[in-house]
């Protein structure tokens, strides 16, 4: 499964299973692994997404409820409640994140192929539980879903508000689809450099055996001291190709879905 994480992972010098480009990782992915290759470690997300959307809209529900009390201005409380929800979601999703991110960026070094149980077994006897093990990266991964989402859902609350809705069907589609897509894209262009910081702490390091990327800042310095500003935002492109029609899909979806409750139940 091609993520920007391939392109985020901080490789060995010469190795020979770095990319240059998304076209360069498409033809060696297929090349060296197969068309499965592109669904490797697809386990996880498929097991953690459906509890990963209920968390999102859920509690961003639950935060604005909250918030309501404080009598804030509608703009800040979508922000607020973004951020609130994107914190609970780190929170769930990140184990995981590590044994997807481990599947998908270690398979050279395994002497066998591992399935998605087999490696979070692995990871929990070696490493345990803590931010060493299981947790490892979480506060990168706070970083990127508190942004995220304070982003998504601030910016597309906001701005529907602003844009006056249509009473055609598919002009009414189009506003929300595109508020959606700008949502996405926004909050990934503004959360990327947590994201490599996640994957380069989740992922292999440089050097096998010793550990170089331990902590959020302490690796988005290094990154930026070593490879320069733009390393930060590497994978940017997959990332929006994903996140930017996803996530306004994911809000559509979330919209009708909630409308329908509201009136049926």
């Amino acid at each position: 499964m091609l993520e920007s994480r391939w392109f985020q992972v901080k490789r060995a010098e010469m190795d020979p299973h770095s990319y240059k480009s998304l076209g360069d990782s498409f033809r060696m992915i297929f090349r060296t692994e197969g068309l499965f290759g592109f669904y490797k470690g697809i386990l996880p997300p498929i097991l953690a997404e459906t509890p990963k959307c209920a968390v999102k809209f859920s509690t961003f529900e639950q935060y604005k409820k909250l918030l309501g009390y404080l009598s804030l201005p509608p703009r800040l409380t979508f922000a607020i409640a973004g951020l609130g929800t994107g914190i609970t979601e780190a929170i769930v999703i990140n184990p995981f994140e590590v044994v997807k991110v481990g599947l998908q960026v270690n398979q050279n070094t395994f002497t066998k192929p591992l399935s998605t149980f087999a490696y979070a077994r692995q990871i929990i006897k070696k490493e345990g539980l803590g931010i060493q093990g299981l947790n490892k990266g979480l506060t990168a991964t706070l970083g990127r879903h508190g942004i995220f989402n304070m982003v998504y859902f601030g910016f597309y609350h906001n701005v529907k508000n602003i844009i006056p809705a249509s009473t055609d069907p598919t002009l009414e589609f189009l506003r929300k689809f595109g508020i959606g897509f700008l949502s996405g894209t926004i909050g990934s262009v503004l959360n990327i450099p947590f994201d490599v910081a996640k994957t380069r702490i989740q992922g292999p390091q440089p050097v096998p055996g010793e550990i170089k990327y331990r902590n959020c800042f302490k690796t988005m310095a290094t990154v930026y001291q070593e490879e320069g500003i733009l390393a930060l935002y590497k994978g940017l492109v997959p990332k929006v190709m994903r996140l930017g029609p996803g996530g306004a899909v994911m809000l559509l979806v979330y919209e009708h879905t909630y409308a329908w409750l509201q009136e049926n139940w």
